[in-house]
């Protein structure tokens, strides 16, 4: 378990608290404030309002807790969307998002500004809106073009009953320098998960008539960071790993049984693994929406569709035989095309190869 202690002169009067502590996927984040009696208040959702609260929060010393927040994410080399999850806890723990969602969202905007990233808030109505400008493509998420530049929203789910397409919105214009970069959703890595926050899964299939039981370990700490995760690309999704104990405890396994298959029958047997193992449900009445699972979320849903299954079997056959592959989409189906060492039946022809 890693301590980090992130310090800062000023609390927030709303926690009355010298220090605010966190748990974050296996390490204790540590927030020292100096207590200046700051007092929040309820933000007007204006953009004179929330000029003056930027204004306030600048003119205090957060810029220390930006400093921790970056050197921890170099520490761990977290991606976009994993050290997002950290500037959510922190903002919450500087302003409650429950009692307090206006100043909770500025803070977010203001950790993620100071961190680099080119962020926007919008004011709609009433309510407080948080951007970010990403150049990938998220399919399920509002967006707003600006000078050429693709926003997208990151608390849209906090807002479930707006109409984005005809809600008029307008962009709050504070300049800040180092607020230039793009944010990514892809995710390369996830964090070191306590062991103790892992439990083991049953899982079950037939191959060839055998029956093969084995046990996975899951962090269910998985789901939280991929809560409000959006539609994205099937690259950004299949290129998702496992988290290390759940590696451990799977790949070996698969890796034993199919130690004597040759090449086409370890496919196959991987390829009955992702299909049976799981019970099917498409998302519609599975989630009530879209949704593609990670390969690990795959594992720890008993349902799943063709979207999730693809996912898992294309990491299973990058980890095992590190073959090419091509994702094939119909108009309601995808599947897998592998190249083999040599054809089999009626290839697809891609770029040339088989």
């Amino acid at each position: 378990m890693l301590v980090i202690l992130i310090n800062s002169k000023i609390t927030a009067q709303v926690n009355n608290l010298n220090n605010l502590k966190f748990e974050f996927y296996g390490d204790t984040v540590v927030l020292n404030f100096e207590n200046k009696n700051l007092d929040f208040g309820k933000i007007e959702v204006t953009n004179e309002s929330i000029s003056n609260f930027y204004n306030k929060i600048n003119t205090y010393k957060y810029q220390q807790i930006v400093e921790n927040l970056i050197a921890y994410r170099k520490a761990k080399n977290l991606n976009d969307w994993v050290f997002y999850q950290l500037v959510r806890k922190t903002a919450n723990n500087v302003c409650k998002k429950n009692s307090n969602y206006n100043s909770y969202t500025i803070f977010k905007w203001f950790f993620m500004a100071k961190s680099g990233y080119d962020v926007q808030l919008v004011l709609s109505k009433k309510q407080l809106l948080f951007y970010i400008k990403c150049d990938e493509n998220v399919y399920d998420i509002p967006y707003f073009m600006k000078n050429n530049k693709q926003y997208v929203c990151l608390n849209y789910h906090d807002f479930g009953k707006i109409n984005f397409e005809k809600e008029q919105a307008s962009v709050i214009n504070i300049l800040i320098n180092e607020a230039v970069n793009s944010f990514s959703y892809k995710v390369t890595q996830l964090p070191e998960f306590a062991l103790n926050t892992y439990s083991e899964k049953k899982i079950s299939f037939e191959y060839k008539q055998k029956n093969y039981q084995f046990e996975v370990k899951l962090n269910n700490q998985v789901q939280q960071i991929f809560k409000n995760y959006p539609v994205v690309d099937f690259e950004s999704y299949f290129n998702i790993p496992l988290s290390k104990e759940t590696y451990s405890s799977l790949i070996p396994f698969l890796k034993e049984n199919i130690n004597n298959l040759n090449q086409k029958e370890g496919i196959d047997y991987l390829m009955n693994f992702t299909r049976y193992a799981f019970l099917y449900e498409n998302d519609i009445d599975n989630f009530g929406k879209e949704k593609r699972l990670t390969p690990e979320q795959t594992l720890l849903y008993e349902h799943s569709d063709c979207d999730d299954r693809a996912a898992l079997f294309f990491y299973l056959v990058k980890e095992i035989y590190n073959l090419p592959m091509i994702a094939v989409l119909y108009p309601t189906h995808i599947t897998i095309a592998v190249q083999f060492d040599k054809p089999e039946g009626n290839p697809i022809v891609h770029n040339g190869r088989n």
